[in-house]
């Protein structure tokens, strides 16, 4: 039997009807997998810890002045022998002691004329300068010491020390473990903030370490976007942050 135009196209119109939910139900279902994929919870672990420093590096600078360098020279290395020997005597290790080049400087006198000008210079002789350091691990013998260098002044040594740095070897060991913490602090940030939402994460999209601070403890100390590394402070705390992206 023939198929009358009227119902050929009916059966065309129903064809493409078909077709075009057929083909909604898909972009619908590509669309859906596609949303979800960018459906994502982002949360950032901190990982922190105080510590003790191991290691004190001290410094210090004394002088000597006179006519000749050959006398400057001679009385210098009198003050070395003395100043070696009071620190070892205090329970410094000669290995821990470190001398540095001698620094010569020139000294000079302006000359003045009746109205107060200087007029010249006048060449009075040369002063040495000797810079000593310290590196030991034995941070309270070297504390002890410096609080007792009043002795060495007492023998005629202009002795000057300066501020001590304090540092810690095992930053590296430090820098792992506070990685971990921090890592294990935003997993379970994560899993908080997805089981109050009744919902669960996915695997994990995308993680971002933050920079290592160190900062003296209990102080006012502020963060640097490029990271802090205190150095004045005996006790330290070291602190890290992770921020880790999951799939929802």
């Amino acid at each position: 039997m023939a198929i009358t135009s009227d119902k050929a196209k009916i059966i065309s119109s129903l064809i493409i009807a078909i077709a075009l939910i057929s083909v909604a139900g898909i972009l619908g279902r590509h669309w859906r997998s596609s949303h979800i994929s960018y459906q994502t919870i982002s949360v950032t672990g901190l990982g922190q810890k105080d510590f003790k420093s191991d290691l004190m590096v001290w410094d210090a600078t004394f002088s000597r002045s006179a006519k000749t360098l050959s006398d400057a020279n001679r009385y210098i290395n009198e003050d070395i022998t003395q100043v070696k020997e009071f620190l070892t005597k205090k329970g410094i290790k000669e290995n821990e002691i470190t001398f540095s080049t001698v620094k010569i400087n020139r000294d000079y006198k302006s000359i003045y004329n009746k109205e107060g000008n200087i007029i010249g210079n006048e060449f009075e002789g040369f002063t040495l300068v000797q810079q000593v350091i310290i590196e030991a691990k034995n941070i309270e013998v070297v504390e002890k010491m410096a609080g007792q260098i009043g002795d060495l002044i007492e023998k005629g040594i202009e002795f000057s020390a300066n501020v001590p740095n304090y540092y810690f070897t095992k930053l590296k060991d430090l820098k792992i473990e506070l990685l971990k913490q921090a890592t294990e602090d935003a997993y379970l940030r994560a899993k908080t903030i997805a089981e109050n939402a009744n919902s669960s994460f996915g695997n994990l999209k995308n993680g971002t370490m933050g920079v290592f601070q160190i900062t003296g403890q209990n102080s006012d100390e502020d963060y640097s976007w490029g990271g802090s590394f205190n150095t004045k402070a005996k006790y330290k705390s070291a602190s890290i942050t992770v921020k880790l992206e999951f799939d929802l």
